[in-house]
């Protein structure tokens, strides 16, 4: 086991990852930006590191310095959270040239899936469900024109990298064609220097589905059921619930059996997670993520797992600790993303915290970064906290929710919390009834 780990990351994930470090009796090392420098992840590490200035170009995404502070403090092994590296093959590679070891995946695996196309082909030879679609990039309009003709319209025309919405344009048919096509290939240029599409046939009123798996490296892999995440804004995920309201146990059966059977495959080492559309019973894959996910504290509330615990132990050779047949799912569990954004508009709030405090009880739990006096900057991602409640099932889930949001204090800045009170007055909310497209149409409504 690992004596010392660096955690590249900043916010509540470098906080999860620093408190798992703890529980392990493993030292945690902090990297953080100037503007970092009073943050709570550096408070609470063993040790800490400046790695550059405030943006995330010359610090957090600076592979030089994170492998500089990895040798001075005499970490062995790097976590690198969601976001920043997490999936950055290069470095991944880097830190195996130095000795480092990266708590993850390996590089090839996170090459394959970073490339939607890619990876859309080895899922489907791994028996993998895939959305009908090109069979790989799409390069002028009149080969995109065919492919629309070919599986229908509507169509969606998707970047080959990267992620988080941009890069992709829907055509309801071919007078919008021409026009989608171009404006996603100018996204995703500017985006991530790839101009590279690909076109998949647009689902009507899908729900987004991910498979959590997690595998050993060496030919095993499990799967810990579903999240719901089809509560979204513009491609973005606003609220997560596991079990998802719509799947069957014999679906989760079916497509979880897939997902960990494809894995073990190909060796993956650790955890990730399958993404779907889930239309009329049926899954189509769209991407994968190889790393911990935002919303991964859901599924650690149902299956009453510790998902970085199991990182850590897989990456130091040590073996999961649990299997297949053990794992079973307890109650209801939702999370939403608490974001300092001024609703409706979405714009970020950073500013000072002039009062905070952290709702509690029975199925309860917080992650956050937050504290009394703390200035938000206004350099990186909006996200805040995460608000987690667990109950025996979904109706109690949704009362602890409530009853939570109404005890959380954040002052000083606008937040999304007003925006989650809101929602779950919504009779859709509470039966379960929506769909990828509910809540951008809720707030078309709401506020025009």
């Amino acid at each position: 086991m690992f004596d010392k780990i660096l955690i590249a990351n900043r916010g509540e994930i470098a906080l999860r990852v620093i408190r798992a470090c703890r529980e392990m009796g493993i030292a945690s090392v902090a990297v953080h930006s100037t503007a970092d420098a009073d943050a709570m992840h550096v408070r609470m590490a063993d040790e800490s590191v400046c790695i550059g200035p405030a943006p995330s170009s010359a610090s957090y995404l600076n592979m030089a310095a994170i492998v500089s502070a990895c040798e001075i403090t005499g970490a062995q092994a790097i976590h690198p959270g969601y976001g920043f590296l997490s999936e950055n093959a290069g470095f991944v590679q880097m830190l195996e040239d130095h000795g480092i070891t990266f708590i993850g995946p390996r590089a090839e695996h996170i090459r394959i899936m970073g490339d939607k196309i890619t990876a859309k082909d080895t899922m489907r030879a791994l028996g993998v469900p895939c959305v009908p679609g090109s069979e790989g990039g799409v390069d002028d309009v009149e080969a995109a024109r065919q492919v629309a003709a070919e599986i229908g319209y509507p169509v969606i025309i998707k970047a080959t990298a990267g992620g988080g919405g941009r890069g992709m344009k829907v055509a309801a048919d071919e007078k919008g064609l021409e026009v989608a096509f171009r404006t996603a290939r100018a996204e995703a240029k500017a985006a991530f220097g790839n101009p590279d599409v690909y076109i998949e046939k647009y689902l009507q009123k899908p729900r987004h589905i991910e498979i959590q798996v997690f595998g050993d490296g060496r030919g095993r892999a499990v799967h810990l059921g579903e999240r719901d995440c089809s509560l979204q804004r513009r491609h973005q995920k606003v609220l997560e619930e596991a079990p998802g309201p719509a799947i069957t146990p014999e679906q989760r059966d079916r497509i979880g059996k897939t997902c960990a059977d494809a894995v073990a495959k190909i060796g993956y080492a650790g955890a990730g997670t399958i993404e779907f559309l889930f239309e009329d019973g049926e899954f189509y894959f769209i991407e994968m993520n190889t790393r911990l996910q935002v919303e991964h504290p859901v599924t650690e509330a149902i299956f009453g797992v510790d998902l970085v615990r199991q990182q850590i132990r897989v990456a130091a050779g040590e073996e999961m600790e649990f299997q297949q047949d053990k794992l079973s799912i307890r109650g209801h569990a939702i999370e939403v993303r608490i974001n300092a954004e001024k609703v409706p508009a979405f714009s970020p709030c950073p500013g000072r915290i002039t009062q905070y405090h952290a709702p509690g009880g029975l199925g309860v739990r917080i992650d956050s970064a937050l504290y009394q006096g703390y200035s938000i900057p206004p350099y990186y991602d909006s996200l805040i906290g995460k608000l987690i409640v667990h109950g025996r099932d979904r109706r109690e889930a949704l009362a602890r929710l409530d009853r939570a949001l109404g005890e959380m204090i954040v002052d000083g800045i606008d937040t999304t919390m007003p925006l989650f009170r809101a929602l779950l007055q919504e009779p859709d909310i509470q039966t379960g009834n929506y769909s990828i497209h509910w809540l951008e149409r809720w707030l078309d409504r709401a506020f025009g």
